[in-house]
């Protein structure tokens, strides 16, 4: 077990820690220098988005070591895989970019890493972007972990300099080296190995892989014992159940794959087939004397949405997967695997109500989900509010934002009305650096608005922080919507005698339903448009009305824009071509009367 080590990356969002691992396994001779994109980025979201989801295990041998390396994502959105496999590290690697220094997110995974007493080891990345601050950076990093109640151990950590980008590390930002040996000497002298118990086989689920031909494995850190293929075992329940089983392949992870071995030892990382009926958080025991190994605890979902099967005039046209049923499989197949999602079925057989961590956690789950061919619709996000020693409270959560000199008065004044509260304000350079405590409820259709105060320049992150007394009523959108009056094909005459009202979701030549949402009102009450008329022809020319339509170019929203937007009488229409939004009442007679019906209430 001498050899071994098992560490976990942490960092924020884009401070580099997909490419640092990239350069590792350069390093370490897994890949050719000329192999330039992102190996461990392998889902087409994450290479888009450029952020990590889903966690992944690397492994690879330098000098005499192995080193199992587990990259976490920086979101605190996907706190659920950050949980989980940071049981399977004895130390992390905690990368922050020289400039930025510590984020939001750093804090919130590295919380988590010192409470489970890891070995931390400081990278700080991006030493080469002008105007950084190292020295700053590594003070910065010391305050942080005293402040999240480091050990004394914890806080005598070893730091290394240098940039990811350019395939460097080295123990002084002033002296550039060519590769990243650094790094590892650091990882193989200060991050202890696996701690090893005496006594029977105990192995902890913490991931899931599935193959389509051997079926789903459990994929683990061996605490106590060992194991091997052919081995009787026990499969303790996070419930307390225990079923008898018998592993069938034993896998451990070399470089981006996994190899059969013969025995895998206490404090190293394997993949087991031939287990069925495991979940997350569930142990691998004894084949007579079992012994469960203590949970993991996850943070609680603050955010639900309704999920329902698509009912619109367009149903069925666009996906594969259209039915309740199809919708129902696909969620509790995801709950298998993401730990902070939970869901509950509602009254009505074609709707769910799925909890999770926020609107990008369940964002990420419904794009995932169009583009494997499903067609759904989705309600307003909510928070959820809970009764605490008869008091109701919601989550509040610390929001951080990094914008111009000129625009952060405008982004303290939007985040006020939401009821934020503004908690620190420094900056650097040209920059002001904002930390606000805010309602969840407050942060929902928040980007948009601060992106569009600030031209696109500020940069938005926030993180759980507690539940806390209600804060008193949010002012909602304020504009009312523009709602087609008839299905049909939008034409740019009728757009354009419209431009006037409001602006557009939409461009012409689309295909439109009664009821669909195609724009917003410049006032705040909604109208109902018909945008499938045409110009009445004649055979006489009328100097100036035939001049060319000049439109203005469509608010095209990305699926988190549209789920942040849409009012609680409205739905999102999801399928693997388009993003639609509607009323949940198509007819205007029946919007009248649920109108109506909720003044009565």
């Amino acid at each position: 077990m001498e050899s071994i080590r098992n560490i976990a990356i942490i960092a924020h969002v884009d401070h580099g820690k997909t490419t640092l691992v990239d350069k590792i396994m350069h390093h370490c001779q897994l890949f050719s220098k000329e192999h330039s994109e992102l190996i461990l980025d392998n889902n087409e979201l994450e290479r888009e988005r450029g952020i990590t989801i889903v966690s992944k295990n690397v492994s690879v041998r330098y000098k005499d070591y192995k080193i199992n390396i587990i990259d976490t994502p920086g979101h605190a959105d996907f706190g659920g895989e950050v949980e989980r496999v940071l049981n399977m590290a004895d130390g992390a690697l905690v990368l922050v970019d020289a400039f930025e220094g510590p984020m939001p997110q750093t804090r919130y995974v590295l919380s988590k890493a010192i409470a489970l007493g890891l070995k931390p080891c400081v990278v700080i990345n991006k030493v080469d972007k002008e105007n950084c601050k190292p020295d700053e950076v590594h003070e910065s990093m010391f305050d942080l972990m005293f402040n999240l109640g480091a050990t004394e151990e914890q806080l005598d950590f070893p730091t290394v300099y240098g940039s990811a980008k350019f395939g460097w590390m080295s123990d002084d930002f002033r002296k550039p080296t060519t590769d990243v040996a650094a790094l590892l000497e650091m990882v193989i002298n200060h991050v202890p190995a696996p701690k090893t118990a005496q006594g029977t086989v105990q192995m902890m689920v913490t991931s899931i892989d599935y193959s389509s031909y051997i079926g789903r494995i459990a994929i683990g850190r061996v605490v106590r014992g060992s194991i091997k293929p052919g081995q009787n075992v026990s499969l303790v329940k996070r419930d307390g159940t225990i079923t008898k089983s018998k592993v069938k392949e034993v896998l451990v992870f070399e470089g981006l794959g996994k190899a059969k071995a013969e025995e895998v030892g206490a404090g190293d990382i394997c993949a087991i087939t031939g287990v069925e009926g495991f979940e997350i958080g569930d142990t691998i025991g004894d084949w007579e004397n079992p012994e469960a190994l203590p949970g993991i605890p996850i943070d609680e979902p603050t955010m639900s949405m309704l999920f329902r099967s698509n009912d619109s005039p367009f149903f069925g046209k666009e996906g594969k997967f259209v039915t309740s049923r199809h919708l129902r499989d696909r969620l509790y197949r995801e709950i298998e695997k993401n730990l902070a999602l939970r869901v509950e079925e509602t009254n009505s057989a074609d709707s769910f109500m799925v909890f999770g961590r926020g609107i990008l956690h369940l964002g990420i789950l419904v794009e995932t989900m169009r583009r494997e061919g499903y067609e759904l619709q989705l309600g307003q996000p909510k928070v959820i509010i809970k009764n605490i020693d008869g008091q109701r409270c919601e989550p509040i959560e610390t929001l951080a934002v990094e914008t111009t000199e000129e625009t952060a008065g405008k982004v303290i004044e939007a985040v006020s009305q939401r009821k934020g509260e503004l908690a620190m304000m420094h900056t650097r350079g040209d920059r002001t650096h904002l930390e606000f405590n805010i309602p969840s409820r407050g942060i929902i259709g928040l980007r948009t608005m601060v992106l569009n105060l600030t031209q696109g320049e500020a940069i938005m992150s926030h993180r759980f922080k507690a539940y806390e007394p209600w804060k008193g009523d949010i002012p909602s959108r304020i504009n009312g919507v523009l709602i087609v009056h008839e299905t049909g094909t939008s034409i740019a005459y009728a757009l354009n005698k419209l431009q006037d009202r409001g602006y557009f979701f939409i461009g012409p030549g689309e295909d439109v339903y009664q009821g669909q949402v195609i724009g917003e009102n410049s006032r705040d009450n909604d109208l109902v448009v018909n945008i499938t008329r045409t110009k009445k022809l004649t055979n006489m020319r009328a100097s100036g009305s035939d001049d060319k339509v000049q439109l203005e170019p469509p608010h095209r929203m990305t699926l988190e824009e549209a789920m942040e937007y849409i009012d609680d009488d409205e739905l999102v229409e999801v399928t693997p071509l388009n993003i639609r939004l509607r009323k949940i009442h198509l007819l205007e007679h029946e919007r009248k009367k649920a109108g109506a019906m909720v003044e009565v209430d």
